[in-house]
Formats: C-alpha cells, structure tokens, sequence
C-alpha cells in the first residue's frame, strides 16, 4: 500500500487528484465545527452517547451531530436516498427500464435521487428539530428560529452531497465514501482518550486495555481477510464465427463478494431496531414510550439479551434479501444466455438460475452471520465489558477497510494505465 501511495504521488495527475481530495475533505472538517447557534450541545452529547441509531449517525458525521453543527445531517440523506431508489428499482419496472438504458439512464436516476435526498434531508432535519426540544437543548422556539434551523441543516446536507460529487469527479474514489471514511478516522483520538481515561480512573487495568487492542487488531485482520474473499463461479464463453475469423471459447468467472452487502445490512437491522426508540423519544412522557425505552422486556431495549438476539437475526435476513435484490439470479441467467455463456455442468436457463440462487443463498449466509456478529459487538462491549461508551464497533471498521481498499483499487489501476510495477515488462 506504501508503494502504491508513493508511486502516485509521483504521477502530476494522481497528485493533483490527492491533493485535491485532502482539500475537499479538510474544507468539510472545518465545516462540522461550525455550530448552529441557539442550541445546548450538552444535552445532545448526552443524547448520541447513549449509542442505536443516533449514535451510529454521530460516528459516521464525525461527531458534528453531537456538535450540531451546520453539517449535523452529514450524507445520510443521500445515503437513505440512494438505497430507497436501489430498492424501487426493484418494484418499480419504470426505474428497473432506467437502470438497463446505460449512462443516461443511470444519470437520471441519479438526478431523481439527488431530488429525494434533499427532501429526505428536510424531513430528517425536522426530525432532529424534534428531538432537540425534547432533550431540552433548544433555547428559542419561536417559529423563524425553528425555520433557520431546519433550512440550516438541509442546506448543509445539500453542500455535502455536492462536495461528495467534487470528491468523485475531481478526487480519487467516491466522494461520498471518503466523507464517511475521514469522519470515522476523525474519531479515532477521541476513542483513544476514552481508553485513556478508562484506565486513568482504574476502570479496566492494562491487561484488560491490551486485550482490547488485541481484538481490535485480529476484528481488523479478519474484516481485510473477508473484504478480499470471493467465491467465483466458473463461467465458459463458447466459440463463434465472425466473417471468416473463428474466436475460440475463452473462461472467466463471475465474483461474489462474501461481505458486499454487510454494511447496508446493518443499517436496515439498526434502522428496524432504533426506529420504535427514535418515535418514543418524541414522545417521551407516553407510557408506551417510557416501556420501549427503559422496560426490561422491552425487545428495544439494548439492555436485554432479546436486543442482540433479534439484531442478529434481522442482520442475517437483510444481508439475504440485499445480495438477492442486488445480484438477482434470473437476470445473471439471462444475460449469460445471451451471450453464449454457461456454467459448466450446469444447464443454460432455468437450471443456471437454480444453481445462482443457491450459490447466492450460502454466500448470504456466511457474510450475514460475520455481519450479525460485527453488528452485536458493541452491544456486548456496552452491556459485559467495561468499556461502555467507546463509539468503535465492528460497522466502522467494515466501512474503512472498504473504502481504503477500493481507493487502493482506483490508484492501482492508475499506476497501472501509466505503465507502473512493470506493465509493460
């Protein structure tokens, strides 16, 4: 990795590209400090610490919801956005004719979601609006201050999603990505002066912190181990005539990633899980709300052991139903026919969809279990170590070995077009 970063900084272009990134991304930094005035911050802070939904979207926003600056929304409106219009693509068959008609189509889908996220944003910021007031950190309530501070976090959601899209066109890998990725990283110091403290106050000694340090480090090896896996379907292409050439058959296989959908899969089993808690905690005084949040046989309460138990369970089944919706096994089978392909040993048609659709269902599986566990790891941390409130669960881990490998990936494939690490040897 060193030397793929040392031989594009060596390239002019590949070094504008980076120096550009650093920029974008310094110039986002700079604006998640920016507060929005008229608001308590401690009260907020209390509120993300307490982890779910909240917290998670305080992780990846690097801390500006806790802040509440004026980036406070960070991109999880684009984010919900863009898996809203993945998913009716799906249902819909005139977004499902879109997403077949190439570059223009897929401009337009991306146009109907910038759309959508700016929507997305205003409903998300009225949102937060309400849960403010209710944490008592809202100082004016009159209506034109109500206004601004919604008008306030949407505009700057919008600027992310702009600023992503800079990233993307003028930078190295997707902008959006690499904004998550640097507010991850940016919490880093943070996490490690909580541990710090931790064992200053005589809450968990040194063996217990180089265990820590120790899980870390194999979460991490194992997350990289499983990010590189693929299970690969064999794939013959029969000969053809063109004219008076004869192309003989060539092999190649189709790659599955083991873990692609395990991050969106812990986001739809969060949401599904802190979605009754985010609604009770604009009712706070309900009783219905009161028995949600704080009841011990409440299955919402992440005290339980019902709480990690149903999280896992709807980790497993998102992470099926994404890589089904994603990869679908009838289309593959289609297309493979069309281009007189075939899975040796299996039949083209019907047969060759049958034979995807279980390969797809045991590579799910595998990548929906290491999901459940990667996603119940800070429960148990919070509920059975004493490192309760350390903000560094096993989902923030999957999101920056992705992006850092696939930067990787584009900077190799960079150097590679440029005649790097002997191309034309």
């Amino acid at each position: 990795m060193l030397s793929t970063l040392r031989n594009a900084w060596k390239v002019q272009d590949l070094r504008k590209k980076i120096l550009w990134t650093l920029l974008l991304v310094a110039i986002f930094r700079m604006g998640s400090y920016i507060p929005v005035p008229g608001v308590d911050t401690q009260a907020i802070k209390a509120m993300t610490q307490q982890g779910g939904l909240i917290g998670f979207y305080d992780l990846i926003s690097g801390g500006s919801l806790s802040r509440f600056s004026i980036l406070a929304l960070g991109v999880v409106p684009y984010i919900n956005a863009s898996i809203i219009m993945q998913l009716l693509t799906v249902a819909i068959p005139r977004l499902e004719q879109l997403s077949k008609e190439g570059d223009d189509g897929r401009k337009k889908i991306q146009k109907v979601t910038k759309y959508a996220s700016v929507l997305i944003g205003a409903i998300t910021a009225y949102g937060s609006y309400v849960l403010i007031l209710n944490a008592g950190a809202l100082k004016d309530t009159s209506a034109i201050n109500v206004f601004l501070i919604i008008l306030t976090l949407v505009v700057g959601s919008t600027f992310l999603m702009w600023l992503g899209d800079q990233m993307t066109v003028k930078g190295i890998g997707n902008g959006t990505s690499l904004i998550i990725f640097a507010n991850i990283i940016s919490g880093l110091p943070i996490t490690g002066y909580q541990i710090y403290v931790l064992g200053k106050n005589g809450t968990v000694n040194i063996v217990e912190i180089a265990l820590f340090v120790i899980f870390i480090i194999a979460l991490i090896a194992s997350v990289i181990y499983l990010s590189l896996a693929e299970r690969r379907i064999h794939v013959q292409y029969a000969g053809r005539a063109v004219g008076n050439k004869v192309f003989k058959g060539q092999s190649s296989h189709i790659p599955l990633s083991i873990i692609g959908s395990t991050v969106i899969s812990i986001i739809f089993a969060m949401s599904v899980m802190s979605f009754p808690i985010t609604i009770a905690q604009f009712f706070p005084n309900a009783t219905l709300s009161q028995w949600i949040i704080s009841n011990p046989m409440s299955p919402f309460n992440s005290k339980t052991w019902m709480y990690p138990v149903i999280y896992a369970i709807l980790t497993i089944f998102f992470t099926w139903f994404y890589t089904q919706i994603t990869f679908k096994p009838d289309e593959m089978a289609e297309n493979m026919h069309k281009s007189a392909s075939f899975i040796p040993g299996i039949r083209p048609g019907k047969d060759t969809e049958i034979y995807l659709e279980k390969v797809l269902n045991k590579v799910s599986f595998i990548g929906g279990i290491f999901a459940a566990i990667i996603a119940i790891l800070p429960i148990i941390m919070a509920n059975y170590t004493p490192f309760e409130g350390i903000q560094f669960g096993g989902t923030s881990v999957l999101i920056l070995v992705s992006v850092s490998l696939e930067v990787m990936r584009q900077l190799e494939s960079q150097l590679t077009v440029r005649h790097y690490q002997g191309f034309l040897k």
